[in-house]
């Protein structure tokens, strides 16, 4: 193989971009090379090669690793494939693409008000209600300070994977070690429209993950008010630790590598955010301040 490498780069060239898009696509759905590996069945030391462009994969293997990813194998072989394959969407997802994050949620509120389903005089913020959202990172401090937020405000705290583990009577592990990551997300939705439709105020503390599902969480977009609670990676894992999970560094040598991978793949998503907070170096209060501070200005 190494042999063929050198003699070809334009081989070499695609290797190491279809290995990036596996490592991508790995990451944005939170997943540890050892849970690929679990999961595809492919070897965590084959998955090693193939990410780092060494790997010369079957059609039968990139398929095993599309299905574990949840990842159309089309877009994963070709890097094409998408909606940007798409004429009359492409001009308009390239100028997306240029603008910088700070202009996104300006430019989704008006693509928002484009062809809005329901009530003509229904704006963003009447359909969003009062309905606050956290996204981030496990280890940011949604579930601490969400369920501080929602006594201050006086409204029902929700914990999205909570509910998921609920309807389906096991946990989040569970649900993905014995139905996989699609049906998780399946779960995650229906559970996400039942919140949406019982409550007219709440704090959500959603999971790392939900931005991962686009049609998930653009109906959280669109539902809910949401903030981007943020902290240095560090802290994230840290926080996770000193909570007694282990497992991000349980047969992971490579967690913080994984954890800024993660954070990296899902930062355009979490910038979408209405509004962020950094809880990096705060206390509970201090952190809980800011955000009651953000809050208050979305629902205003």
């Amino acid at each position: 193989m190494s042999d063929k490498l050198a003699e070809d780069p334009a081989l070499k060239a695609y290797l190491a971009a279809l290995g990036a898009r596996v490592r991508e696509a790995r990451a944005k759905r939170g997943m540890a090379r050892r849970i690929l590996a679990r999961d595809s069945g492919v070897s965590e030391r084959y998955l090693a090669q193939l990410e780092g462009g060494s790997g010369n994969p079957t059609v039968a293997v990139l398929r095993q690793i599309a299905t574990a990813v949840d990842y159309p194998l089309a877009q994963l072989v070709t890097g094409e494939g998408g909606i940007e394959a798409t004429p009359e969407l492409a001009p308009l997802i390239a100028r997306l693409r240029a603008l910088p994050p700070t202009l996104l949620p300006e430019a989704r509120e008006a693509l928002n008000a484009v062809g809005r389903t329901g009530s003509a005089t229904e704006d963003s913020s009447s359909a969003k209600a009062k309905r606050i959202a956290l996204i981030g990172l496990r280890g940011g401090g949604k579930s601490t300070l969400g369920r501080l937020l929602a006594q201050r405000m006086d409204v029902p705290f929700v914990e999205l994977n909570r509910i998921v583990e609920r309807d389906y009577g096991g946990s989040v592990g569970e649900i993905m070690a014995l139905s996989g990551q699609p049906a998780f997300r399946r779960l995650e939705r229906r559970a996400l429209e039942n919140i949406v439709k019982e409550n007219k105020a709440a704090i959500i503390a959603t999971g790392g993950g939900i931005v991962s599902e686009s049609s998930t969480f653009q109906l959280l977009l669109d539902r809910c008010h949401t903030i981007w609670i943020q902290a240095q990676p560090e802290e994230h894992m840290s926080r996770v630790i000193a909570q007694g999970d282990l497992r991000p560094m349980a047969k992971n040598e490579e967690a913080m590598e994984d954890l800024k991978a993660i954070l990296k793949a899902r930062e355009p998503a979490y910038r979408q955010a209405d509004a962020s907070i950094d809880t990096s170096g705060q206390t509970v209060q201090e952190s809980l301040e800011s955000l009651e501070i953000a809050s208050r200005k979305l629902i205003a």
